[in-house]
């Protein structure tokens, strides 16, 4: 089957101008002999216009309704759990309601629920997948994207925030309030294989320690992405002395956890240590004190996901080149970050158990 690229050789002009040419552009500033030899040659190669043929609606035939799959790999349990998985799922599914396209919902959980999602005119995948279940998507949709996942080559259809950005700046406002013991406290993500998805923010963190002489080393622990682990990992820095003078958290609910650890064993945020998390879900405005965190647009992400799915189906399979796309992300300073010891509390008056200075 003829290909737009395979016009443009044949008439000497760029794809860009054969495709607008091609769907009656009236703005592209050509002769028209360059147009009419441009529509000769798609004649003659019996081209097929796949976009208008795909918009244009008789008054006999109505318009037909879209279905987009969902997939997330989380159980719903585990969803209602983690606001950052739901906060994109929602984000997904807001927008498919607000053009009218269907969705079919399917947790990794559910028995059965890749064939749930046969037939599927697009397909959403949140979460982390190993290369069979990608295989998997491919049979059900050939559009589909994944989102949450970055991958060093780009293979696949993907969105994600930028991690590496968002780090350095949260250990650039730690570094500027004169913290130089700093700990981070993050979570494992396993795929289907068995193989640890590597966190791009515990990466980029021990880089700028080891390049800004930070030590870290004493404070980092890994764990879970939960409330829970958050407390469990303060606890153990806290019984075997070893606090830095601030922490960076790989999500919210992480940070929740290890302020209350801190508080029960009679610390305060931030006179004696500060805390930086990341997300911003709606429990981190409400914490005490305050959280300050790293605004994920995880709500966004979705929203971004099924808008590419609803509004590049045509280039995509003319072209079959996937794309991977970055939202940034932002710092959110409230009250639980404060200069190196500044006084406001009695354990503030001498190094915490554990500093190396």
């Amino acid at each position: 089957m003829a290909t737009i690229r395979d016009i443009a050789k044949a008439a000497g002009v760029s794809a860009g101008a054969v495709s607008r040419i091609l769907n009656q552009d009236a703005t592209l500033n050509v002769s028209s002999q360059t147009r009419e030899r441009v529509l000769s040659i798609a004649a003659e190669l019996n081209y097929v216009n796949r976009r208008k043929q795909k918009t244009s609606v008789t008054e006999t035939q109505p318009t037909e309704t879209r279905t987009f799959g969902i997939l997330q790999w989380y159980s719903l349990r585990q969803e209602l759990e983690d606001p950052y998985y739901l906060s994109i799922r929602l984000g997904a599914e807001k927008y498919c309601a607000a053009h009218g396209i269907s969705v079919i919902r399917a947790f990794k959980g559910d028995t059965d629920y890749l064939l749930a999602l046969q037939g599927v005119d697009g397909l959403i995948c949140i979460g982390k997948f190993a290369n069979s279940e990608i295989e998997q998507f491919k049979k059900i949709s050939s559009h589909y994207i994944l989102v949450d996942m970055c991958a060093e080559q780009i293979s696949h259809n993907a969105i994600t925030l930028d991690f590496a950005h968002a780090t350095t700046a949260a250990l650039d406002y730690l570094t500027s309030l004169g913290h130089t013991h700093i700990g981070y406290l993050g979570g494992k993500e396993y795929m289907e294989d068995g193989s640890l998805y590597q966190d791009t923010r515990q990466i980029v963190f021990e880089d700028y320690c080891l390049k800004h002489d930070i030590t870290y080393q004493p404070y980092l622990s890994i764990d879970a992405y939960t409330i829970e682990a958050g407390y469990d990992m303060m606890s153990k820095l806290i019984a075997g002395k070893k606090l830095p003078t601030a922490v960076f958290t790989a999500s919210d609910s992480i940070a929740l956890g290890a302020m209350r650890a801190l508080s029960e064993h009679g610390y305060h945020i931030p006179a004696d240590i500060s805390i930086i998390g990341f997300d911003n879900i709606n429990a981190s405005a409400y914490s005490t004190p305050p959280l300050t965190t790293i605004g994920a647009p995880a709500e966004l992400m979705g929203e971004y996901a099924a808008n590419f799915l609803s509004s590049s189906r045509s280039v995509y399979e003319e072209y079959h080149i996937p794309v991977q796309m970055m939202l940034p992300c932002t710092l959110i300073e409230r009250d639980s970050c404060a200069p190196r010891f500044s006084g406001s509390s009695p354990k503030a008056k001498e190094p915490l158990p554990g500093f190396l200075l």
